[in-house]
């Protein structure tokens, strides 16, 4: 896209929290160019925190930010949903502290961006091109990013029986994102449920918005929508977690066993030095791919 984008109208979506069981109503709404991302808690006197690495607060189960002590919580959907289908600018209202989890994909986000239409600036788009290779490693976990031309995404799992081993490839397009990785459910295991809970976590969780694995199967009556399902809800969470560069990413990501945490880490790392990036317009980048081709 040569240009900036929001939503053509204003859409709206009401669900329970995935990890606090809160109700929760959430409005995306038209934003004025070079606004980003920004969440408007309408119960906290419109109180506003911006979709921003600045203000990841906690990265365990899900992704939340906070900004001057009030959070949002269970970002990464929704996130994963604008970023990947290319909406630059837009405020979303919500009425309690979590993202509401919906059937537990990203789809019926997907669905509202398509009925809220996209509407382009005329504010050229900015990108960031990564120049050099990164990576963050702990305990066998692995996520790097190498310099590249677009947005493509390597996501590698490796999860205990009946999951096992998935690996996926793709190029991040809306076209991609809406085909192969929008449908794709959070999930978990039967045998942790009761930690979680005692953890103050999943509250708000049922086998109508996650799929749930026992070391026989899958507990859910309908089963699994693709055999690497879990592979492709991870792309998903990834792809909301990048999110919060707060631009448009060209680069080849490569999440090996990764979660939240090293996602966060990832993008604190590319944000905390300027010259592992570089910021380009559409025609700089197509500038630049031509003299590559010429050269």
């Amino acid at each position: 896209m040569r240009f900036e984008t929001t939503v053509q109208r204003p859409v709206e979506a009401a669900g329970v929290g995935l990890h606090h069981g809160v109700p929760v109503r959430i409005r995306i709404l038209p934003a004025p160019v070079s606004t980003g991302i920004v969440f408007i808690r309408t119960d906290l006197e419109n109180f506003q925190i911006p979709a921003s690495w600045r203000y990841v607060a906690r990265v365990s189960y899900a992704t939340s930010l906070m900004r001057q002590g009030v959070l949002i919580s269970t970002t990464e959907h929704l996130l994963s949903v604008l970023y990947s289908m290319g909406i630059d600018n837009v405020y979303i209202e919500i009425d309690n502290l979590e993202v509401p989890i919906l059937d537990g994909s990203s789809e019926p986000f997907v669905r509202l961006i398509e009925q809220a239409g996209i509407r382009q600036y005329r504010r050229k788009r900015r990108y960031l091109r990564i120049r050099r290779p990164i990576s963050v490693e702990d305990k066998g976990k692995r996520i790097s990013i190498l310099p590249f031309e677009c947005f493509r995404l390597t996501c590698d799992t490796d999860y205990p029986s009946p999951v096992g081993h998935r690996s996926l490839e793709l190029d991040v397009t809306p076209q991609n994102y809406a085909a192969q990785i929008a449908f794709a459910r959070t999930f978990g295991w039967e045998k942790d449920l009761d930690q979680m809970r005692n953890m103050g976590l999943i509250r708000g969780a049922s086998l109508e918005n996650a799929v749930c694995f026992t070391h026989d199967g899958v507990v859910n009556p309908e089963g699994l929508r693709a055999p690497d399902e879990c592979c492709r809800h991870k792309a998903l969470d990834l792809i909301g977690d990048l999110a919060l560069l707060g631009r448009p990413l060209l680069g080849h990501v490569i999440a090996e066993r990764a979660g939240h945490a090293m996602h966060a880490a990832l993008v604190a790392r590319i944000m905390s030095d300027p010259s592992l990036y570089e910021i380009l317009t559409f025609d700089q980048l197509a500038a630049l791919v031509t003299e590559t081709l010429v050269s």
